[in-house]
């Protein structure tokens, strides 16, 4: 039960303005919640579409399955409303997945492993996911678990990067 202390707090920490209306709540700033994304820009002359054609080359060849591919921006667009670029990205390896959440069910509610391509204000394009790092060491897990949590973490930072970089 210790060990999930820290992830609960981060639970409790990002959703307290849902549900806490108190103005004696804690204040959550911008930045607070930005620490558990990793945020990483397109290299000069790299497309969004390269980029996503780069993530989806580099996540077959890890055997990181795409299980789904949401396409926000376009969906928005085609009902006549004004969006900038979104899509989200889902992989995931199912054996690794089953393992995780058989040790603990909590780990399902974090699959798949999401990345999401967007354009910002400015008409950069980001790509984004969750900071795997810091749900990792938030959580005391058995050795064989730690490994593979450290590999699927290697495995969506090196999908990331093919995308941020259009190399494949």
């Amino acid at each position: 039960m210790k060990e999930l202390l820290p992830v609960v707090a981060l639970v409790l920490a990002v959703t307290t303005p849902l549900w806490a209306a108190d103005e004696a709540a804690p204040e959550i700033r911008v930045s607070d919640v930005e620490h558990t994304v990793l945020k990483v820009g397109l290299a000069p002359g790299v497309t969004a579409d390269a980029a996503g054609e780069a993530m989806l080359s580099k996540a077959v060849e890890l055997n990181m399955r795409l299980v789904a591919h949401l396409n926000v921006g376009k969906e928005v667009s085609s009902r006549g409303i004004d969006s900038m670029r979104l899509e989200i990205f889902q992989f995931c390896n199912p054996e690794d997945a089953v393992k995780m959440a058989r040790f603990n069910t909590i780990f399902a509610a974090y699959m798949p492993c999401s990345i999401a391509l967007v354009e910002d204000n400015d008409g950069r394009i980001w790509l984004q996911m969750l900071n795997l790092d810091m749900l990792i060491s938030a959580y005391n897990l058995p050795p064989e678990l730690q490994a593979l949590a450290l590999g699927i973490n290697g495995q969506m930072l090196d999908i990331i990067t093919a995308g941020a970089t259009g190399e494949f």
